[in-house]
């Protein structure tokens, strides 16, 4: 009689693990570039900060300067949602009433300080306009689906441009207006807010 041979090992990583594990390598990262510069940080130091291996480390990103991406990335998806669900005839800001009071869709304190030191790391600064650059493909076919207009139509892409190239700068402008982390975090994140509903406004005023 032969025995079975079930499957050995670990069971597989769920997409929820993976993305906290890419999530905590993101901030062991930018705690680690921080303290010390990109140039002096290890895959190694990386992935022991975050409990992982440096092969988990390269596993999930190919270079220790793109380990930041998941926080430069998270809140594409929250964006994209909303312009989807922004009705016609209403304004822009109105559909993203609920990101303003939803903690997690906001850039933390964490992506203050990358935008501070990509001012000296062009490393940095190539993952933060890569992110932004990938962004727009999406945020014009939300655009287009919104206002029924077809793929090979050119607003949409000139609406995305507008709202992303605003959106950056209004993220990067709060950035470079602290020199450091705030004493009070309620009140920077709700100047992020203010600085954003001002990017969402000139934006509307170009779409509409």
């Amino acid at each position: 009689m032969t025995a079975a041979h079930g499957r050995t090992g670990r069971p597989p990583l769920t997409e929820e693990r993976k993305s906290a594990i890419r999530l905590a390598i993101a901030r062991s990262a930018v705690d680690l570039f921080v303290a010390h510069g990109v140039s002096a940080t290890t895959g190694e130091q990386i992935g022991q900060a975050a409990g992982v291996s440096a092969r988990t480390v390269w596993r999930y990103f190919p270079t220790k300067e793109s380990c930041v991406r998941p926080l430069f990335s998270s809140g594409i998806d929250t964006i994209t949602t909303a312009l989807r669900h922004w009705p016609p005839g209403r304004p822009l800001q109105e559909a993203f009433d609920h990101v303003w009071t939803t903690q997690a869709t906001l850039p933390g304190p964490d992506v203050g300080a990358l935008l501070r030191l990509m001012r000296t790391e062009p490393g940095l600064r190539a993952v933060w306009l890569q992110t932004h650059d990938e962004a727009e493909p999406a945020f014009a076919s939300a655009l287009a689906e919104r206002a029924n207009l077809p793929s090979d139509d050119v607003r949409p892409a000139l609406w995305a441009a507008m709202l992303n190239a605003a959106l950056r700068a209004a993220v990067e402008h709060h950035a470079y207006q602290k020199s450091g982390p705030s004493a009070d975090p309620t009140a920077s994140r709700a100047e992020l807010a203010a600085n954003l509903r001002t990017a969402l406004a000139v934006t509307e005023a170009g779409i509409n």
